[in-house]
């Protein structure tokens, strides 16, 4: 027996994080483990006696690879695995719904660079496994059940054709003729769909970014680098652009003058629409402690309850699921409208922007001020410590006093990095950087 009592056998690791399973493709996530989870997934999060799993995937050189072997481990727990191919995230959350498939997976590593990869799973639901069903598929990685008869990989022929048939159901009645956009589709899942669904809606259309090679996806381009947007936008006498992530779950926009419109704003949009409309249940909407202070004074006069989650498009989802609300997001862009699918889709929150807009021009949006925010990430030696450093929190209630009414302050760690996140928004710039820099010097005083 081992020392302590242990039995010896290794500690099983931890696998899933805050968005599935997610990195190295090759290194951490191997052909092997995409095999062993694809397995473990159809034995124990479907109860269907031959399980119908959809896979999609973005344009990552490791996509292929590791569809193969999610593919072949679903069909060695007896299941089907049915290749959808290239298509949003938000595709798959649809399609299982839509064909009533058992369960869902996305071999996708987002807004990351091409070298990781990763893997998610929806179920028939159309919402990702909660955290239970998530270990319980960990658990069944390094013990998995008897296998029964083999299934069968098939392709799914023409998944994306369906997706763009849900979008245009659901935004029938928006009518593009005339508009002149610019899309950045970052090289990813988007890359195909969303130039056809905006022609499709009558739209003129120009699009960055469709030529995938497999290891361009997010490079230089999409939502994390929205300068090639802002740029292109204006010189090119564009009314609008949009620019997508690498799965296609979030969208950011750039009006004619080439100013970025964040999350935050395409969700004050998209909530005074529908309210307007009657088609924001329970009058609220749902977003993180990251909304900017702006967004909260907007929705009060608007007369719009606003309900605060931890970051994650799982904790806005949840909140608007427990509330019976239908629209939240983050000012990353990850807007979900539940009535249309319980995920985040950059594509619909794109449309859903034009419809709100109806004849206005973004760039003459005036739905929200926002403050000017300062965020400073304080790398320390130990990230959880901040939960116990009594002179910091102090530091940032008695700022927090100074500022209320006016704006607000917000110290967290974060999950998966060394640092500490200091965050201020105040009336004006300045004060705003003089309270980060306090706060920040509180924090790398006691923590650093």
């Amino acid at each position: 027996m081992s020392a302590g009592g242990s039995s010896g056998r290794p500690a099983r690791r931890r696998l899933f994080g805050t968005d599935g399973v997610r990195g190295v493709a090759g290194e951490f996530l191997t052909a092997e483990l995409a095999l062993a989870l694809g397995r473990a997934a159809t034995a124990v999060a479907t109860d269907a006696e031959t399980p119908q799993v959809l896979i999609v995937r973005d344009t990552r050189e490791s996509g292929e690879m590791l569809e193969a072997a999610l593919a072949a481990g679903i069909a060695a727990a007896g299941g089907h695995a049915l290749l959808g191919g290239v298509l949003p995230t938000p595709g798959a959350a649809l399609l299982v719904r839509r064909f009533g498939f058992d369960l869902a997976a996305v071999v996708s590593a987002s807004h990351n660079p091409y070298r990781d990869n990763g893997i998610k799973f929806f179920g028939p639901d159309g919402m990702k496994l909660d955290d239970e069903l998530e270990a319980r598929v960990e658990a069944a990685v390094d013990d998995p059940p008897p296998a029964p008869a083999p299934g069968r990989v098939r392709e799914l022929h023409g998944a994306s054709g369906d997706y763009l048939r849900e979008l245009h159901a659901r935004f029938e009645d928006l009518d593009l003729s005339g508009k002149r956009i610019l899309l950045d589709c970052a090289n990813g899942a988007t890359y195909r769909v969303a130039p056809a669904i905006f022609r499709r809606l009558g739209a003129e259309v120009d699009a960055l970014s469709v030529e995938p090679d497999g290891r361009n996806i997010n490079d230089g381009c999409g939502s994390t680098h929205i300068e090639l947007l802002q740029e292109r936008v204006p010189a090119g006498g564009y009314d609008v652009g949009f620019a997508f992530d690498g799965d296609g779950d979030r969208v950011l926009a750039v009006d004619r003058n080439g100013i970025v419109v964040d999350g935050d704003e395409l969700i004050a949009l998209a909530a005074v629409h529908l309210r307007d409309a009657g088609r924001l249940a329970g009058d609220g909407v749902a977003v993180t402690v990251m909304t900017n202070y702006g967004f909260h004074r907007a929705m009060a006069e608007q007369g719009i309850e606003v309900a605060t989650t931890p970051v994650g498009d799982r904790n806005v989802l949840m909140e608007l699921l427990r509330r019976g609300w239908v629209l939240g997001g983050e000012q990353s862009g990850h807007i979900i409208e539940t009535g249309f699918v319980p995920s985040g889709d950059g594509i619909a929150s794109a449309l859903l922007t034009l419809e709100a807009l109806g004849d206005r021009d973004l760039a003459d949006r005036d739905v929200m001020a926002k403050l000017p925010q300062t965020l400073v990430n304080v790398e320390v030696a130990d990230r959880d410590a901040v939960a116990s450093a009594t002179a910091v929190w102090e530091a940032a209630e008695e700022e927090g006093r100074r500022l209320e009414g006016r704006g607000r302050v917000l110290i967290r760690p974060s999950g998966t990095e060394p640092v500490v996140r200091v965050m201020v928004e105040a009336p004006d710039e300045a004060e705003c950087e003089e309270i980060a820099q306090r706060l920040v010097g509180v924090v790398r005083r006691e923590l650093g």
